[in-house]
């Protein structure tokens, strides 16, 4: 083969090269978000997920929100601008010995209040975004457009809503989340298995009400994240927790320096509780809310051995020195053998 061949081969499939389409990536017209509307609680993460169907789209894909406004259309820089935020460094487990041991596992980061994730198209409303600088409900709230894209293009989806409700610090709330205002004075246990004094019949979860009480910070012996529980009578008098004999204090909640008594149990906790979503020992199974289970024994009719319990899953979002009580409303537990 001539050296002129070769050349003239050498162009062509130089000039093929260049011809060869681009492997960009695609937007897809079916990809899609299956929701516009976002209502979080505020004093509390709130993360959308599953929310986008990616359709035929090709990944990565991009996301970021756009013309953040109020529902009349004004700026909205509440929401625009970065505040100080807590994130882990180092994942929650369950195991850390220490209020310093968690704190070393968490870092300060600056971030938008409500943010996308750049590569899922999933929302988060972070915990420190609270009703004194976001509008809540009954206010209309907020309207955002969102931009999609790839190497391929790009897509918008606009008019997005988003609605915040009010912050309820605690769960099961009895909290209106739009006044704020308590709907009822208490909540009511997740279980319960008690028999009373009066007539020993089965109490039920109606006979017990479950109160959250913050304790005004600066009160003398409270460090400003503290966990109490106590337990009244129908008078509201004092039981004593060491008649929930049988309950594993130590490991009831992921707390420190228990501190028991014959009026009170407290510990010293990081908030919120639980921490993160990871199921432990101190949660229920999918981790989603802390669980305490208060538990004793007694013989009952017959000499049958009673395993009597009083169980609450719960969450509490705001920082500082909580108290849960467990008012025995119509009856007494009744803690003696037959």
């Amino acid at each position: 083969m001539g050296i002129s061949t070769i050349l003239f081969s050498m162009l062509v499939l130089t000039a093929c090269r260049k011809n060869l389409p681009d492997n960009r990536l695609s937007i897809s017209p079916d990809s899609q978000y299956n929701t516009y509307e976002y209502k979080p609680t505020l004093g509390r993460a709130n993360l959308f997920a599953n929310n986008f169907s990616y359709g035929n789209s090709s990944r990565p894909l991009d996301f970021k929100i756009i013309n953040m406004r109020t529902f009349n259309g004004d700026p909205a820089p509440e929401l625009t601008k970065f505040y100080p935020v807590k994130v882990w460094k180092t994942a929650y487990d369950g195991a850390e010995k220490s209020l310093e041991e968690i704190a070393a596992k968490q870092t300060t980061e600056n971030h938008q209040l409500f943010e996308v994730r750049p590569n899922s198209g999933e929302f988060l409303m972070w915990k420190e975004a609270n009703s004194n600088m976001i509008k809540v409900q009954p206010d209309s709230g907020y309207v955002f457009d969102v931009e999609m894209s790839n190497s391929g293009g790009r897509k918008y989806f606009q008019n997005m809503r988003l609605l915040p409700f009010r912050e309820r610090p605690y769960e099961p709330s009895n909290l209106d989340p739009i006044t704020g205002q308590a709907r009822s004075v208490s909540v009511s246990p997740t279980q319960l298995f008690i028999y009373g004094v009066r007539d020993k019949r089965l109490l039920s979860s109606a006979d017990v009400q479950v109160l959250f009480n913050k304790i005004p910070k600066g009160t003398p012996g409270y460090s400003g994240h503290s966990l109490t529980f106590r337990f009244v009578d129908t008078l509201f008098n004092t039981i004593d927790p060491n008649k929930f004999a049988k309950t594993d204090w130590p490991n009831l909640v992921h707390g420190f320096n228990m501190v028991k008594d014959a009026s009170k149990v407290k510990y010293e906790v990081a908030y919120p509780v639980p921490l993160t979503n990871y199921p432990t020992k101190y949660t229920t199974t999918d981790g989603s809310s802390a669980r305490v289970v208060f538990r004793f024994d007694r013989q009952g009719f017959g000499n049958v051995l009673q395993q009597n319990l009083l169980v609450l899953n719960y969450r509490i979002f705001e920082e500082g020195d909580w108290e849960i009580i467990f008012w025995f409303k119509t009856d007494k537990p009744n803690f003696d053998n037959d």
